[in-house]
C-alpha cells in the first residue's frame, strides 16, 4: 500500500529532513553559509526524524505505528524548530555579526506541515476501515 496519499506526504517529509539539510543552510554569518552539520546537536535530530521517516513509510501495513510515529517525527520537529529559535535569539552580537536566517531553518516547518497531513490521511483511513468492518 505504498502508492497511498499518506505515503506521498510522509516521503515529502523525509526529502525535507533527509536531503534539503544538505541543500539550504541554516543562517549565514560574516557572508558565510552554516549547514547543519556545523553544529553537533542538529546532525542526530535531523537523523532521527529521517529515520523515523523511513520507519513509517515502511510500515504502512500497521496505521496506528506510522500515526505514533509521525506524532513522534512531529513531535521531534517541534525541538528542532525551538533549538533553531533559541540558536537565533541567543546570538551575541558583540562577538560575531548577527547571523542572517536562511531557509533551512524554516524546513522543520514544512515537516510538520506534510506529517500533520499525513496523520490526518491515515486517520481517514482508519475511519474507513472501521465503517466497513461495521457493516459486517
Amino acid at each position: 500500500m505504498l502508492q497511498r496519499i499518506q505515503t506521498v506526504y510522509m516521503a515529502i517529509a523525509l526529502i525535507v529532513t533527509g536531503a534539503l539539510p544538505f541543500v539550504f543552510p541554516l543562517w549565514k554569518v560574516d557572508g558565510k553559509d552554516v549547514f547543519f552539520m556545523s553544529e553537533g546537536i542538529y546532525v542526530p535530530l535531523f537523523g532521527l526524524s529521517t529515520a523515523l521517516s523511513v520507519m513509517a513509510i515502511i510500515s504502512y501495513a500497521k496505521r496506528q505505528n506510522q500515526f505514533v510515529m509521525n506524532r513522534l517525527n512531529i513531535i521531534l520537529n517541534l525541538i528542532l524548530l525551538g533549538l533553531f529559535v533559541y540558536r537565533s535569539l541567543t546570538v551575541s552580537g558583540v562577538t560575531q555579526k548577527v547571523p542572517e536566517k536562511g531557509i533551512g531553518m524554516f524546513l522543520p516547518i514544512v515537516a510538520i506541515v506534510f506529517l500533520v497531513l499525513a496523520n490526518k490521511a491515515i486517520k481517514k483511513d482508519e475511519d474507513l476501515v472501521k465503517s466497513a468492518d461495521r457493516l459486517r
